[in-house]
Parts: C-alpha cells; structure tokens; sequence
C-alpha cells in the first residue's frame, strides 16, 4: 500500500466557507454541537464497551535492538500482541502508535516505527483483530467477519481493533518511558478508519493522523461507489448473501451487512460525524485523489464538516487535508515525510 515515488504532488486543502458548496447546512451553534458530539461518543462507546480485565502485561526484549515485544489483555480472552522501537534517548517520551492495514501486521510497520524512534519517539504497533499473530484464530479476518454477520455478535471489522487501541493507552500509561499526555495515533487503510474512530472517542490521542482511511461509507452507498471498499471484505459479505438466498450484493444489502457488523458506519458514526469529534486535537487527514476505496467526494465531505469544527473551536492551525495527487490506495514517501513533520510539530519528540 506504501509506493516509494517522490513525484507524487501533495496538495493541501484549506476548506474555508467558500469551499462549501449551496446545499450544505449552515453551521449549528456551538452549544448544540458540543451536545451532538457528546451523544456521538457515548453511543460509541456504548457500543463497543465490554467488561474490562486486568491488562495483565507481558514483554520480551528482542536482542540486539531497541526493540521489544510486549502483549496485554484487552478483554477476556483476548490477547493483544505489539512491537516496541524505543528512542536512543532515555526517560518519558512522546509515544506515536501506528495501525496496519488490511492484511498487513505489525511487523509491516516496523520501517515506520524505525523512522519514529529515530525522531525522538517511543514508537508502537499492534496487530489488529485477526491479523499477523492473531491471523489463524476464529478461521481468519473474514470468516469472523461473516460469523459477526449471522450470529449479530462482535465487530471484527474495525470497532472490536479500535477497542483494542484504548485498551493499548490504557497500557501505555502504566509504562515508565510513556508520557501519557503525549499519544499519537497514526494508521494506513484500515488503520487509518481505526485511528480516526479511536481518536473521536478518546480525548488521551493528541495527535491523529489517518491514511488513505477517511472517508464517507453514506456517500459511497448513496452514489453507487462502495464496491471497492466492500471488496476489502468480499469473501464475509459475499458469504452474507449466499446465506439471505441473494445471487449478487447490491447497495441495499450492504446496508444491511454494515448494520449488523460496523452498526453506524453510514450514520453517526461515519467519518463525517466522527472526524470532527477529534477538534481541537492536532489532525492530519491523508487520502489520495485516485482512490476508489476512498472516494474524493465522500472524503470532501469529511473535510468540510472537520474544518467546520475546528473553526468553532478556533482552532483552524490544527487541521489539514492533504491529498496525494495522481496517485491510488496508496502512501507515499512524500506523504509519510509529511506526516512525521506533522507529528514533531503538534506531538514534540
């Protein structure tokens, strides 16, 4: 997902109220908005808390390096394994947390996490539900995913991961090189939703930067543009239609399927409503112009609503768009420097 060009143009979207087109609904006073996003959060977090247990840490130092493996529990049951890249430098540091992809693992982001050490960071990865050393676990990602879908229980597709991250502040809090008023939250694809839908929700990330991740699942439904990212899934949703006696997947089943496996996705908690819950953290949203699993429009959408909020807030420094031109599903090395210049600037190593 990561392409290693540096021709690829980075473009920053300022979206001041001239980039809002006549149809969009006039700004909602401050009061009822802090009411909405208050509701937002909770109805979140309702949905995805489970009892918690205790964390339970375990960590093995990999010879050789400043690198080490750790797990804790998340929930009964579960779990979670990451890797650690420590700064030369000793003492509580900034702590920046990157998120894979669909497929990928935490070993996938270990270039990355190089790159943040050497910066000045504590620097982490977890793998996410199903992925790297949970991959064989329930018969893998998307057989998960569909059994979320016939029995109704569980959310495998991002929401049970996004768990999985505040439970890892939780344990990056009980850690004597962690500074827990200063977390990042970075994530690519699918990391890149889960880093936004965490950082919504929990006001411990100061800093978000999602990749090729944001993006509006209503628009897409809406305008006939969800195929792609419903093929990142494909054998669950695919299995999910078989099962209801369906010959094909259309938009009204996918509607159905996304209710019962990430309930809320095309509604309140799409990116839409839940970008702008981040404001007035630090927030960098990096997609790109040719993405067909995050398309331009519904990623606009996200944009002008974010900016609307952090222009309540006063807070316009903190938010940018910035879109990688000519270029797919991708992250480029122009991207990713952008990124860790957004992190040292608003998250001080």
């Amino acid at each position: 997902m990561r392409s290693c060009a540096l021709t690829t143009t980075l473009v920053l979207l300022l979206l001041g109220p001239s980039a809002q087109d006549g149809s969009a609904q006039q700004a909602a006073p401050q009061a009822s908005t802090a009411q909405s996003a208050a509701t937002i959060r909770t109805e979140f977090l309702r949905l995805i808390d489970r009892p918690r247990v205790p964390l339970a840490p375990a960590v093995t130092e990999l010879p050789g390096s400043r690198q080490e493996h750790f797990t804790f529990m998340s929930e009964a049951g579960e779990r979670v394994p990451g890797i650690a890249v420590r700064p030369a430098a000793s003492g509580r540091r900034a702590t920046v947390i990157v998120l894979h992809g669909t497929g990928d693992s935490k070993e996938g982001m270990l270039p990355l996490l190089t790159a943040l050490a050497n910066r000045g960071y504590l620097a982490v990865s977890i793998d996410g539900r199903y992925h790297g050393e949970r991959a064989t676990r329930s018969g893998g990602y998307t057989n998960a995913i569909a059994a979320a879908y016939r029995t109704g229980k569980g959310h495998p597709f991002l929401y049970d991961t996004v768990w999985d991250v505040l439970r890892l502040v939780d344990y990056l809090a009980t850690r004597a090189d962690s500074d827990p008023a200063r977390i990042g939250l970075m994530g690519i694809s699918k990391g890149g939703m889960e880093t936004y839908l965490a950082s919504a929700v929990d006001p411990r990330i100061a800093v978000a930067v999602p990749v090729i991740g944001a993006q509006s699942f209503r628009w897409a439904l809406d305008h006939d543009a969800w195929q792609w990212r419903v093929g990142t899934i494909s054998p669950a949703v695919e299995a999910a239609a078989r099962d209801a006696g369906l010959s094909s997947v259309d938009a009204a089943f996918v509607r159905k399927f996304y209710d019962r496996v990430v309930p809320g996705i095309y509604g309140d908690f799409d990116g839409p409503s839940m970008l702008p819950l981040i404001a007035p953290r630090p927030l960098l949203v990096i997609n790109a112009d040719q993405d067909d699993l995050t398309p331009m429009p519904g990623v606009q959408e996200c944009a002008r609503a974010a900016e609307q909020a952090y222009r309540l807030a006063n807070a316009q420094e903190k938010f940018q768009l910035l879109v990688q031109r000519d270029a797919g599903h991708e992250f480029t090395a122009d991207a990713e420097r952008a990124s860790l210049d957004w992190l040292v600037k608003w998250l001080k190593p």
